[in-house]
């Protein structure tokens, strides 16, 4: 299916899943990954001037459904209703889901594996009742988890207890995410990939600062994606939109 988003009609974005696609830790409003999707900050990210939905097409609309703590069953039973009663045909969706999923059976492996097939669960459940509430050839891109450890599996270093398990919850639930995407017709941005040292091998993921002097640092308080973060994950965003033909020129 070829995804392109003409415009001849006004066309709407909807950032679905959890705090990787909101503004709260990158600084305030218009500053995460999903809002410099839609409409680029040229005075802090000049060279990304009109590279954004908003440029592109110039009567789209955006709406960020994506909240802080959302696991998938957050997405399904909360931001699907209230997608579904909004009345809107989106052209767009991004989703960003599992990393919470995950942190909440932190140390134990039993525990992630069962939270792998909710994820599963949910996201084919998320994914199906999404599909009907969009335009025909609409897009959805599915962001993988990342790693603020940078695959060493240094715990410790981000102030938490051991977990040998960790790294493999990782692969195994974007392994999932993948999946999802590949029987429901959705794109992948690789944000595990694009984010791979910018974590523990470029600083202090635990730190506060949503704009650390070290610009290679994308994260803040160990999982959030601090301003540079947001830039990078809208970069992987928009190339992976851009590779599937889904934005016009």
């Amino acid at each position: 299916m070829r995804l392109t988003m003409a415009e001849d009609t006004p066309k709407t974005y909807v950032a679905l899943g959890d705090s990787m696609s909101i503004d709260e830790y990158a600084g305030g409003q218009g500053r995460g990954a999903a809002s410099l999707l839609f409409r680029n900050r040229d005075d802090d990210v000049p060279d990304w001037k009109g590279r954004d939905i908003a440029t592109r097409l110039p009567n789209s609309r955006f709406l960020l459904l994506a909240s802080d703590g959302a696991i998938s069953a957050t997405v399904r039973y909360a931001q699907i209703p209230r997608l579904k009663d909004l009345n809107l045909r989106p052209a767009l969706v991004t989703l960003t889901m599992g990393g919470n999923d995950l942190l909440q059976t932190f140390g134990h492996d039993d525990a992630a594996h069962a939270a792998r097939r909710a994820l599963w669960e949910n996201g084919h459940a998320i994914l199906s009742n999404l599909r009907p509430l969009l335009e025909p050839e609409a897009a959805i891109v599915i962001g993988t988890i990342y790693d603020p450890r940078d695959g060493t599996g240094d715990t410790g270093a981000l102030g938490l207890l051991p977990w040998p398990g960790a790294l493999d919850g990782i692969a195994q639930f974007n392994e999932t995410l993948r999946a999802l995407a590949a029987e429901h017709g959705a794109l992948v941005a690789d944000i595990h990939g694009h984010f791979r040292g910018h974590g523990l091998r470029a600083g202090n993921p635990a730190q506060w600062e949503a704009r650390p002097k070290a610009r290679d640092l994308w994260y803040c308080g160990v999982i959030e994606p601090n301003a540079w973060g947001a830039d990078g994950m809208r970069a992987i965003f928009w190339d992976t939109l851009q590779t599937a033909g889904a934005l016009s020129e």
